[in-house]
């Protein structure tokens, strides 16, 4: 006897969606897999997003479709609070208010996790889309492997895309008061690390199952153009990163329990290059992505200092402000690429992923690093792609 098809609850977390979330529910009408149920958290809105969602029940009566009240602290406690609404033995897939998914989102997710023991999660690429929903280009395709060192620096796991095994549900509903309590930034990341922190397969997915809308009232938006990269840049300057680092390694302490021995032991390393061992020193979160890597890219790496110096929130320092120049001038090239116009000259062409990813740059220290080397934004030094 076959066993009995996993039920998945769809967690679509809204604030003010009045004018996309029909095209989203009606997406979720049009779903080839046909097992699943709805719960929709309203974050306050004032705009008819609730009546959207009540008129989507109406019109699928034989439906379980639920509207809750959200906790009203943003779209990441918002989605963290969704969790707590799966029941045991199903999986959950996170949904954006302003996305459209197409037919084999939850079939390919479905597919893939299947016979999985342990926790699991599956991702896949987006389509950029405009305000229209008209393609703009295919969401980067991240070439790291996925692992628990991965994830406590990068962030590389869509939540839009993102579907979950009912094991993996259930360890991220027992780990998501810590990550409330430590304020993550990110619902999906917070996730990923969880997943993998835990021994759990991540699974990437190369396929695009939805249409990622840019529009204003994006909360993160695409992060592959220059001026995206200009705002991360900036954010890396104030010293958000390493805010983001500390505040993910505070949530996964508090559920320090649920992860293998071996990933508690990086974490606590990782924590101590963060200052949160109670010493007075403080390293940057450079210094932690820097412990975050495997040995085997260690072996020579590029002077921390000045991205240390961005890590931290020290913008002013002489070193960093050098970096973030030409961090800018970077950006700006691989946007120019992008559009076939001219791009300015540097010292040695950039390897075939890096405008791919958006986030790989040439420091100024590579030259002694080899031809064969490169830097990321994540501080790890790998060998190019075959």
């Amino acid at each position: 006897m076959p066993p009995s098809p996993i039920r998945i609850a769809i967690l679509l977390a809204a604030r003010n969606g009045a004018p996309f979330i029909a095209a989203q529910l009606a997406s979720l009408a049009g779903q080839e897999y046909r097992h699943w149920r709805l719960v929709v958290s309203d974050d306050g809105s004032t705009d008819g997003t609730a009546e959207a969602v009540t008129r989507f029940a109406l019109e699928h009566p034989g439906r379980d479709i639920s509207l809750i009240d959200g906790p009203r602290a943003g779209a990441t406690r918002n989605f963290l609070s969704l969790i707590g609404a799966v029941q045991p033995g199903e999986g959950f897939a996170f949904c954006d208010q302003d996305d459209v998914w197409l037919s084999d989102r939850l079939s390919r997710g479905v597919r893939a996790l299947g016979g999985l023991d342990g926790p699991a999660l599956h991702v896949t690429r987006t389509t950029i889309c405009d305000q229209t929903l008209r393609p703009l280009c295919p969401a980067p395709l991240y070439r790291r492997a996925p692992s628990f060192r991965n994830a406590l620096v990068q962030a590389c796991t869509p939540g839009n895309t993102m579907l979950v095994n009912p094991q993996g549900a259930a360890l991220l509903a027992a780990g998501a008061p810590a990550a409330a309590a430590a304020s993550v930034i990110s619902h999906d990341w917070w996730s990923y690390q969880m997943i993998a922190g835990a021994g759990g397969q991540v699974i990437r997915d190369p396929a695009q199952t939805v249409l990622y809308r840019q529009h204003p009232g994006n909360v993160m938006g695409r992060n592959d153009t220059a001026r995206a990269m200009l705002a991360r840049l900036q954010g890396l300057g104030r010293g958000d990163y390493g805010g983001w680092l500390r505040a993910n390694a505070h949530a996964l302490s508090g559920a320090a329990e649920l992860l293998t021995g071996e990933n508690r032991a990086l974490l606590r390393r990782f924590g101590a290059a963060l200052g949160m061992g109670g010493r007075a020193w403080r390293p940057s979160s450079c210094a932690s992505a820097f412990i975050a890597r495997p040995a085997w890219e260690r072996r020579r790496c590029w002077p921390l200092r000045p991205p240390d110096a961005l890590g931290a929130g020290r913008g002013r320092d002489r070193g960093a402000r050098r970096l973030a120049a030409r961090l800018k001038a970077r950006a700006f090239a691989q946007e120019a690429d992008r559009c076939g116009k001219r791009a300015m000259p540097f010292r040695r062409p950039p390897p075939p992923d890096c405008a791919a990813k958006g986030s790989a740059f040439i420091l100024p220290a590579a030259p002694r690093l080899g031809p064969d080397h490169h830097g990321s934004s994540s501080g790890a030094i790998r060998p190019p792609p075959q």
